[in-house]
């Protein structure tokens, strides 16, 4: 998904819980036809662990004829994690990569010294109906991984560990969580899952990660006594055990690992711990100096005067 400059989310503080240190209340923006909500990064809360951008895509339905079309662009410093609960998108890269996703999947694209990826409905979802509801994240690279070899690889839903039971189903889309690991390969430590609860069901959110959140996609929580409605990003106080119980049919996507040992930059598409190569990004998109996706002549250009 290629990021462009949005009203900045509304940020709460939550006294009455303890166990929630920040709300992030994103912004819904309409992107031709379908609804994105910005959610990190906000003003307040720049990443969580490794992760610095998260955007929710729909739901929409789109009539037969039409779709999603994000344009080629480029990435730096960072992998785009794609994960969609209905609909699909094909994705395309500079590498050559061609690799439809479908709900449960992971497509896991590492940018590094330089990508370029379009993500499209494809030809035959336009010749019907065809609904999308997912989330795009990206994950900040360590200092010594920002200028690997780009890279792309794709993991199907039955790769997934899931864990079932007590009204709860949790796939461990990324790294370690509940004592299951995801076979995603990661460049540091995280997790990423997706938990779906029916009402009355719990999730304990233990200390072994540093830093914790919870995305809510549908339905309603509570936490030590306080409601929280779909819609809202919930940072947790670090070193604080709680459980989230369920209101009612409900499904909230769980992020975070350890903090990078650096901060980061995050202009356009471009992330990195030196504001120089973000620069120098800028000029080899503008100079045509990224690969190119084979078959596309396409192209998002280069932002002037974000």
């Amino acid at each position: 998904m290629s990021w462009q400059p949005a009203a900045p989310p509304e940020t709460t503080d939550v006294p009455s819980c303890p166990a929630v240190a920040e709300v992030v209340v994103p912004r819904e923006r309409d992107l031709g036809g379908f609804s994105v909500r910005r959610v990190l990064p906000a003003p307040q809360r720049r990443m969580v662990g490794p992760f610095i951008f998260l955007d929710q895509m729909g739901p929409v339905t789109f009539p037969a004829g039409r779709g999603i079309d994000v344009r080629p662009h480029p990435h730096i410093g960072l992998a785009t994690v794609t994960y969609l609960f209905a609909g699909g998108i094909l994705h395309r890269d500079s590498l050559g990569s061609v690799q439809p996703i479908t709900p449960g999947d992971v497509n896991w694209m590492t940018a590094g010294r330089g990508i370029v990826h379009s993500e499209r409905s494809s030809p035959e979802a336009r010749q019907r109906p065809q609904g999308l509801f997912g989330l795009q994240l990206w994950v900040a690279l360590p200092e010594a991984q920002e200028e690997r070899e780009p890279s792309f690889a794709h993991y199907g839903a039955a790769s997934l560990p899931v864990l079932e039971g007590e009204g709860k189903s949790v796939r461990v889309v990324a790294g370690t969580l509940f004592g299951k690991s995801s076979p995603v390969a990661t460049l540091s430590p995280l997790f990423y899952a997706d938990a779906t609860l029916s009402a009355g069901a719990s999730l304990p959110l233990e200390t072994e990660h540093e830093e914790r959140a919870a995305y809510l996609v549908e339905g309603a929580v509570e936490i030590e006594g306080t409601r929280f409605e779909a819609g809202r990003l919930l940072v947790f106080a670090p070193r604080r055990r709680t459980r989230v119980t369920a209101r009612g049919a409900a499904r909230l996507v769980l992020i975070g690992g350890a903090p990078m040992e650096s901060p980061r930059h995050i202009w356009w598409n471009f992330v990195s711990s030196r504001r120089e190569r973000i620069e120098q990004a800028k000029a080899d998109w503008r100079e045509g100096r990224f690969g190119q996706v084979p078959g596309e002549t396409e192209f998002i250009p280069l932002p002037e005067g974000v």
